[in-house]
C-alpha cells in the first residue's frame, strides 16, 4: 500500500484502529492479560486524547483495560496510529531505507529523537525469527561495514569496520548476520552455515576465502568457488557470488546514502530491515505484513533501546 492508497482507505483514527485491530486479533479480540474473549468496548478521554478507544475485559477476576497497541512495539505511544501507518508505508516502499531526518520532515514530527525511536521500533518488529535451513543454489560471502571513527578520520582496511556475513538462495531469500567484530571468525562462519545451509543444498558458491572449505566440507564437490584475486568472477555452470554481492551493494548504498553511519550496537536491526524488505520484494501485501509484525512484537522502551 502506497501513501496515496493509505490516505484514501485509512483517513481517520477509527479506520486505523479497525485495521490494526483486525491484524492483531484476526479471530476476535482477546484480553492481553488473561486471554478472555469476553470484551467490552469503552470510550474515554485523557489529557492527550479527546476520544480514547479502550477495551475492557469482562472476566470478573481480571477487568483489565487495554488498547489495540497495549503490549506491542507501539505500547504507550504518543503518536496517532495514522502516523505509525504512514511511517510503515514509507519504510516498506524505500528500497534503500529512510533516515530519521527524512522521516521527521515527511511526517512533520516534532523532533529527530521521535523519528529515530519510531524507526527503530519498526525495525525491531522486522527482525527475523526462527528459520529453516535453505536448499537450492546458495551463495555465501562476507562484507565489511563502517570504517569511520568519530574525531579520528577514516581508517582504511578492516580495523575499524564490522564484518557482516550473508547468504542468499538464487531468486530467493536473503539472510544477514552482523558479527560485531572486525573480522569473521571460523567458528562464527561455521555456526552460521550450519544453521542456514541445508545438507541437501544443490550447490553452494563462495569466493576463495579460507573460512568456507572447513564449514562446507560435508557437502563435498557441491561447494564451488570463484577466485576473485585472479579476476575470476563467474564460471560455467552458474558458479558466481554476484547475487549476494548485489544484496551487499544495496545494503551499503542505504547506509552510505541514507543513514551515513550506523553503530555496531544497532547494526543487526538495520540488517533485519533490509532482509525483511528484500525477502518480500515481490509480495503485494508487504505493508499489511509489516503492520501485522508490528502488532505481534513486544514492547521496546526507549531506555532499553539506548542502554549501553
Amino acid at each position: 500500500m502506497n501513501l496515496r492508497e493509505l490516505q484514501a482507505k485509512l483517513d481517520t483514527q477509527e479506520k486505523c484502529l479497525a485495521f490494526v485491530e483486525k491484524l492483531r486479533w484476526p479471530d476476535g479480540i482477546r484480553c492481553v492479560t488473561c486471554g478472555c474473549d469476553r470484551i467490552s468496548r469503552v470510550k474515554s478521554s485523557s489529557k492527550k486524547q479527546t476520544v480514547r478507544y479502550v477495551f475492557e475485559c469482562l472476566e470478573p477476576t481480571c477487568g483489565q483495560q487495554f488498547t489495540v497497541t497495549s503490549g506491542t512495539i507501539m505500547h504507550d505511544t504518543h503518536l496517532p496510529l495514522q502516523t505509525w501507518l504512514c511511517a510503515i508505508a514509507l519504510v516498506t516502499q524505500a528500497k534503500k531505507g529512510i533516515s530519521g531526518y527524512q522521516l521527521q520532515r515527511n511526517l512533520g514530527l516534532g523532533s529527530y529523537k521521535t523519528a529515530w525511536y519510531l524507526l527503530h521500533r519498526i525495525r525491531e518488529s522486522m527482525k527475523p525469527g526462527s528459520r529453516s535451513p535453505m536448499a537450492g543454489i546458495l551463495e555465501i560471502d562476507e562484507t565489511y561495514i563502517g570504517g569511520k571513527k568519530k574525531g579520528q578520520g577514516v581508517y582504511r582496511g578492516k580495523k575499524a569496520k564490522t564484518a557482516v556475513m550473508g547468504i542468499i538462495r538464487r531468486d530467493g531469500d536473503l539472510r544477514f548476520l552482523g558479527t560485531g567484530t572486525p573480522t569473521v571468525k571460523g567458528k562464527v562462519a561455521e555456526a552460521f552455515i550450519q544453521e542456514h545451509v541445508s545438507p541437501d543444498a544443490e550447490m553452494v558458491c563462495t569466493d576463495e576465502s579460507v573460512l568456507y572449505p572447513p564449514a562446507l566440507a560435508h557437502i563435498g564437490d557441491r561447494h564451488q568457488t570463484v577466485v576473485h584475486s585472479k579476476q575470476e568472477f563467474a564460471r560455467l555452470g552458474g558458479i558466481h557470488t554476484n547475487s549476494i554481492e548485489n544484496a551487499f551493494s544495496l545494503l551499503k548504498r542505504g547506509i552510505i546514502g541514507n543513514f551515513h553511519f550506523v553503530s555496531v550496537k544497532h547494526l543487526n536491526r538495520y540488517l533485519g530491515e533490509f532482509e525483511f524488505r528484500f525477502n518480500r520484494r515481490h509480495d503485494p501485501n508487504l505493508f499489511t505484513d509489516t503492520v501485522a509484525a508490528v502488532t505481534q512484537s513486544e514492547t521496546m522502551p526507549f531506555a532499553r533501546l539506548t542502554k549501553n
